[in-house]
């Protein structure tokens, strides 16, 4: 394996680390199949028995959505303590991304709630897993410094939006002409393929991507295995008990997000492994951890009310056929293939002048927000009424919002981050998008074609006046990132 000195000085991918495409394809391929099988599920849940659904309510499916996508960002924690303490990220990432394929299997072959319940637990694990690390290996692919860094993170995920597209297409082909478990076996299929070509890569990401930064000394095992069973216990007595069942489900996610991110900062802040500076980067990133929660909860809807919308008010007639439900969930990652390595040059031509991370947050939650209500003038049509056109549209603002936010997230996560907490820092990034998506799922259970005036205008003004918010307080959260830009 090359050094992580000859890594970052290799400039073989577009200007970029060879590792960066061994990254992207792994990450392409993971995206491929967990968007594929997302463009589905909710459909999944809510159709009819004769459909080839579940017949769930449509209210409780779109929570269990939301729901399910929380726990993703969620376990990115689990992955990121388990690669900073125990296997180092970049073995972190290979096995989650076996455990995601097993998952899609179980999807693919176990009927009914069994497979609902084993499938979606083994990919939401694994996919929190293999995304907080993957992007924790791009980030040792860069010095701190190297202007690189925020464009190498834009083509990463242009990587990631491939995969998005050509997952729903595929997918969503299958589940209309054959049936939906022949669709979430081609996503276990597309994991595969991205294993396999991630392993011949592995040798081109340097020896830091397999350092344990914090080794979990052996006498304090047993103590982390307990805390683990009693977790199981919680979680168990919960179900079975009904304090936590499929109607609640949702909330529930969101209220176990919001507090694992208070706890969180509290761990890091608190640590003594961190320095004076490393305690005001932590503390600068609190402000926009809100902005990009508020951030996923609208964008994150894509996969709940959208679904629905889709499915009840959009004309997805072309030309006398009838497109896939799944098809809408490929529209914003095509404008992101397009678009990312655009933002991605202006980064990199910008440089030092190039607007700071508050401001890119700002924008990205403030965009997000008059997305929504570009909804508005569509209220009150009849089903399946709503143009296609319109939603493409609106679908582009969306992806303007997304790309001033999420790459950058990610990138800004890695620079603030104290070396002690290099994954886990990731993972905050992540459970704020946890935190989002679980709001999501709770949020898309007021939505109906009856009320979906008020539900687009009240989130998109809520969304702008917090980019607002954020714009104004930039300087003194700047002045707290203690030189980060």
């Amino acid at each position: 394996m090359v050094t992580s000195t000859e890594v970052r000085s290799d400039k073989r991918f577009f200007g970029h680390p060879l590792g960066l495409a061994n990254l992207f394809g792994v990450e392409m391929w993971e995206r491929f199949s967990f968007y594929g099988m997302q463009g589905i599920l909710a459909i999944y849940l809510y159709y009819s028995i004769a459909d080839g659904g579940l017949a769930m309510p449509e209210a409780t499916a779109l929570g269990i959505v939301g729901a399910y996508g929380s726990l993703v960002y969620l376990s990115t924690i689990v992955g990121a303590w388990i690669a900073d303490r125990l296997a180092g990220c970049e073995r972190t990432l290979f096995y989650s991304g076996v455990l995601i394929m097993i998952g899609h299997i179980a999807l693919a072959l176990l009927p009914g709630y069994a497979g609902i319940v084993v499938g979606l637990l083994c990919v939401a694990l694994g996919s929190g897993g293999l995304k907080g690390n993957a992007t924790a290996v791009v980030g040792t692919l860069y010095d701190e410094q190297d202007e690189r860094r925020d464009g190498g993170f834009s083509l990463f995920y242009m990587g990631v939006n491939l995969g998005g597209f050509l997952g729903p297409i595929f997918t969503g082909l299958l589940q209309d002409h054959v049936g939906f478990h022949y669709g979430f076996g081609l996503a276990a299929a597309g994991m595969a393929v991205g294993l396999v070509q991630y392993t011949f890569g592995r040798r081109n990401l340097g020896t830091q991507a397999r350092e344990v930064p914090n080794p979990l000394p052996a006498s304090q095992r047993p103590a982390v295995a307990g805390v683990l069973v009693i977790v199981v216990a919680v979680v168990l007595v919960a179900v079975f008990t009904g304090l936590v069942t499929a109607d609640n489900l949702a909330d529930v996610a969101t209220w176990v997000a919001g507090g694992a991110a208070v706890i969180y900062f509290l761990v890091i802040l608190t640590s003594r492994k961190i320095s004076r500076v490393d305690r005001s980067r932590v503390l600068s990133f609190i402000p926009m951890f809100i902005a990009s929660a508020a951030f996923w909860a609208l964008y994150q809807q894509q996969f709940t009310v959208l679904t629905a919308y889709s499915d009840q008010r959009l004309d997805r007639h072309l030309f006398g056929w009838e497109m896939p439900v799944s098809w809408v969930q490929s529209i914003n990652p095509v404008f992101i293939i397009v678009l990312a390595p655009v933002f991605a040059l202006i980064w990199t031509k910008l440089a030092e002048r190039q607007p700071s991370t508050p401001i890119k947050f700002a924008l990205g939650t403030g965009v997000m927000g008059i997305a929504y209500l570009l909804f508005l003038p569509f209220v009150g049509g009849g089903p399946n009424s709503a143009p296609l056109l319109a939603l493409v549209g609106i679908l582009l603002v969306f992806t303007v919002a997304e790309l001033c936010l999420s790459p950058v997230g990610l990138s800004l996560a890695t620079k603030l981050a104290p070396e002690a907490f290099r994954s886990q820092m990731v993972a905050l990034f992540f459970l704020s998008v946890s935190l989002g998506t679980a709001l999501s799922g709770s949020l898309a259970q007021y939505y109906s074609v009856e009320n979906e005036g008020p539900y687009f205008g009240v989130l998109g003004a809520v969304a702008i006046v917090i980019g607002v918010l954020l714009a104004l307080a930039s300087p003194f959260v700047r002045k707290l990132m203690a030189g980060v830009r």
